[in-house]
């Protein structure tokens, strides 16, 4: 008789990928558009950003600390999150408001639930929609690039605010490069798509979500923009779409596992995100779509669950019983 193994139950995968070498990879990936976002609108983009993933880490050490849990601090999690949520900011925001998000994003839309993998929203997503209802006029406040600001000027509209205004928006190179005003960490397609690049050569990213995501906006703008590209190219190259496909809408926790959801959701966001900046009453709408959608994962996991080979499905009896 041969040896006997002591098998563990499925799935049988090994992978040498681990929580803190994946959120090291994402906080690679954002280093280009912290990088841009420093030479567009200078160096106090970098204490926003120290000040947020500050306050994450302080959040999460301390809730942590007394919920009596182990410390998870390790795995960078909170790291990424401050990050994010910094990125989603004008870089004129007081720095006690980007504390406050990040502390916000940690202790409410993650540790409440149980921590890392157990939240059912982007904890940065639901941290800028926090701050977004709280001080809706500081965070619509947004500071020009240095380049463009004046003794007279100093903030001005973002280009879907221009653009629903009817007004001169920046060009196409200018979108692309983040010459405009916006939140810092958003405006920089090339960076974005940089460290977008970089996720997908790891693997740590599937291409599924951004790829239907940014393609859902772009024929939904198409449409509604009276069949003209030009307008639905400056509405990827505007606002957080090129960030939430790419950072957050790809977040493994609150967003499906399987091929198919993954399309339904890329597809999901795309729509509401098309829905609020064509008929809504603000000209952005993506972070919104993404925390819907992160909603909605559940029931999109059930909905595109692939069946189990040999499964016997359960007859009306059996189902009734």
């Amino acid at each position: 008789m041969g040896k006997l193994f002591t098998v563990s139950a499925p799935p049988h995968v090994r992978a040498a990928d681990t929580t803190t070498g994946i959120m090291m990879s994402v906080l690679i990936a954002l280093i280009p558009a912290q990088v841009a976002a420093v030479w567009i609108f200078g160096a106090r983009t970098l204490l926003v950003t120290a000040v947020c993933v500050a306050a994450a880490l302080l959040s999460e050490w301390l809730i942590r600390l007394l919920f009596k849990r182990t410390a998870t601090l390790g795995d960078l999690s909170a790291v990424v999150t401050g990050v994010l949520l910094a990125f989603c900011l004008p870089p004129n925001v007081p720095l006690w408001m980007g504390a406050i998000g990040s502390v916000f994003a940690i202790v409410v839309a993650k540790q409440f639930f149980g921590g890392i993998g157990q939240n059912f929203v982007n904890p940065a997503i639901a941290g800028r929609i926090f701050l977004l209802l709280s001080f809706p006029t500081v965070l619509m406040t947004w500071a020009l690039p240095e380049a463009q600001q004046t003794a007279d000027a100093v903030t001005g509209a973002t280009p879907l605010a221009i653009a629903r205004a009817d007004g001169n928006v920046p060009s196409l190179w200018d979108l692309f490069l983040g010459q405009h005003g916006g939140s810092y960490g958003e405006v920089c397609v090339a960076a974005l798509l940089l460290g977008g690049a970089y996720l997908l050569f790891r693997k740590v990213i599937s291409p599924i979500i951004p790829l239907s995501f940014i393609g859902t906006v772009a024929v939904g703008m198409f449409l509604a923009g009276g069949l003209d590209w030009h307008n639905a190219l400056e509405q990827i190259l505007s606002g957080g779409v090129i960030l939430g496909a790419v950072f957050m809408a790809t977040d493994y926790v609150t967003s499906p596992m399987y091929k198919g959801g993954k399309l339904l959701f890329g597809i999901g966001c795309g729509l509401v995100t098309v829905a609020i900046r064509a008929w809504g009453n603000m000209p952005e709408g993506v972070s919104y779509a993404i925390l819907l959608m992160n909603i909605l994962t559940p029931l999109i996991e059930r909905i595109t669950q692939p069946k189990i080979f040999g499964a016997r499905q359960k007859t009306k009896e059996e189902a009734a019983a």
